[in-house]
């Protein structure tokens, strides 16, 4: 048995990938990313609610906001669009190896694609503005045929897509003329919900624009079964962690500067430049958060059974959808206008979302403890499969 398998059995009767044959290291890193995710849409809803560029004061304020600037904004995206191609590769292989020929497969990924845009479409009209669930589905559809392509097609594709991405955030930002485009939520159900489908299209293309480059690399590690068998290759995850994560932080501080008032008005071209840095070196953040919590996974492999949080982490991390879809709800009932409509700072922003991250980590664990597995997983396995469903693995 793989040393990197998570002892908890899978619910029957779901068609899923039983527990016992999951790797740790995907799940933990996706249960450890809903931090960063929760943290990030906490804080900026309390940017909004504060008014937006509106000068910070207070320590606790600065902290925040700098934190937040330097590990967690475009941070934590990059890696959940890594684990999305990596998911879509694992699938691709699986089916491979039960004969199943690439017609078949593609049309089934291509039909998870489309389902996930309709749960994004869903999501944006009920909850939230900044869905990525729309992103994800568009980017299986446009670019399922690299999983058939070579290695260094697959790179190429990648590094392409990574220029793209940084032209775009740059001229994106001189058109705004340097300025941070945080959006002026309306007030009212009808107002934010003509607010949330206006903006869906330009969040898809500036989300999907920057979405690309990491989806692809997931894809390329998911080849080599980096995660799954992260013990094979830990000198490329050391190497990946030690480097990423400070090019990621040092890459930060200029945003983080710019946000604080440190940096006061800053070009137009200065705050494009600092804009780009921080969108580019986010990729590294997050690649480098993956390996290091694979790393982690691999030592916490090697004792008898995983502890209490690394399980309450796992549980969370293959339940990533129900709860990021979870997050979303606390959002509208906290901070929409027709929910309590909180105005919090920066600060107790970044508190409360940590908290209703931590509140989904318990929550995850009692699922895992009444054989539950996340409602939107299901719901999505079985459109997606249709009537094999039972039968899929």
């Amino acid at each position: 048995m793989s040393p990197t398998r998570t002892p908890e059995q899978a619910p029957t009767g779901t068609g899923a990938l039983p527990s016992s044959q999951r790797s740790l290291a995907p799940d933990l890193a996706r249960g450890v990313m809903l931090l960063v995710i929760a943290t990030a849409h906490a804080h900026l809803f309390a940017e909004i609610s504060t008014g937006v560029g509106s000068e910070i004061s207070g320590l606790w304020d600065r902290l925040a906001t700098g934190t937040m600037a330097v590990f967690a904004d475009l941070r934590g995206y990059p890696m959940f669009a890594a684990l999305f191609g990596y998911g879509l590769a694992q699938i691709h292989r699986r089916r491979t190896e039960q004969g199943r020929d690439w017609p078949w497969t593609r049309k089934l990924l291509r039909r998870r694609g489309l389902w996930m845009v309709a749960f994004g479409a869903v999501h944006v009209a009920l909850l939230f503005f900044g869905d990525i669930l729309s992103v994800y589905g568009l980017l299986a559809l446009v670019f399922v045929g690299t999983l058939r392509v070579s290695d260094r097609g697959l790179l190429r594709t990648a590094f392409a897509a990574l220029a793209v991405a940084a032209v775009f955030v740059f001229a994106t930002r001189i058109a705004s003329d340097g300025a941070a485009m945080t959006p002026e939520i309306p007030a009212g159900v009808a107002g934010e919900l003509l607010f949330r489908l206006t903006m869906w299209p330009f969040m898809i293309a500036f989300m999907g624009a920057a979405t690309v480059f990491p989806f692809l690399i997931g894809m390329w590690a998911a080849r080599r079964r980096l995660l799954e068998a992260p013990e094979r290759y830990l000198p490329l995850l050391r190497g990946t962690a030690a480097v990423g994560i400070p090019v990621a932080v040092l890459g930060g501080l200029p945003e983080a500067l710019v946000r604080n008032g440190m940096w006061a008005d800053p070009t137009p071209l200065a705050a494009s430049l600092v804009a780009l840095l921080h969108q580019v070196t986010g990729f590294a953040g997050g690649f480098g958060y993956a390996a290091l919590i694979a790393l982690v996974a691999v030592r916490i492999s090697r004792r008898p059974r995983p502890g209490p949080v690394a399980t309450a982490l796992a549980a969370l991390g293959q339940r990533s959808l129900t709860f990021y879809l979870l997050q979303s709800v606390a959002w509208a009932v906290l901070f929409a206008s027709y929910g309590l409509g909180l105005e919090v700072s920066t600060a107790v922003g970044v508190g409360i979302g940590i908290a209703v991250w931590a509140a989904t980590v318990v929550l995850a664990d009692l699922m895992r403890r009444a054989d539950m597995r996340g409602p939107a997983e299901v719901a999505l396995r079985r459109l997606t499969y249709g009537a094999e469903h039972g039968k899929a693995a």
